[in-house]
């Protein structure tokens, strides 16, 4: 794949990416306002994170039931994995090219990004 064609899909990547999330943010936070809109709030008492929306299985389980915090959170996640998708891409189509230097830098890079995401090492 010639580098020109090769940046316009990872930029079309990240576009898409963008995209996608912020759409689920809309949809995720219409339906939080429509059930809580009106809702008031009480800042003197700290009640933490609902169960479920503390780690990706929970959040991708409570979004498909439809409930707007864990689809907010949701589009979050598609934001945070845009780039990790295009780096993902960066890595196979420097592989398709036989540029052993750069997969090692993309995977090695890949692997650094979702040990982060997945929360680190041990």
């Amino acid at each position: 794949m010639p580098r020109t064609r090769l940046a316009g899909l990872l930029g079309r990547v990240l576009q898409v990416g963008v995209g996608v999330s912020a759409a689920v943010a809309l949809v995720g936070g219409s339906i939080y306002l429509g059930h809580h809109g009106t809702a008031l709030t009480e800042y003197g008492e700290f009640h933490g994170v609902p169960q479920g929306l503390d780690s990706v299985h929970g959040i991708v389980r409570g979004a498909l039931e439809g409930r707007g915090r864990w689809i907010t959170q949701l589009a979050l996640l598609i934001l945070i994995t845009t780039p990790i998708a295009r780096v993902a891409l960066s890595a196979v189509a420097f592989a398709r090219e036989g540029d052993r230097a750069y997969v090692a830098i993309c995977l090695f890079v890949l692997s650094m990004l979702l040990v982060g995401l997945l929360g680190g090492i041990g």
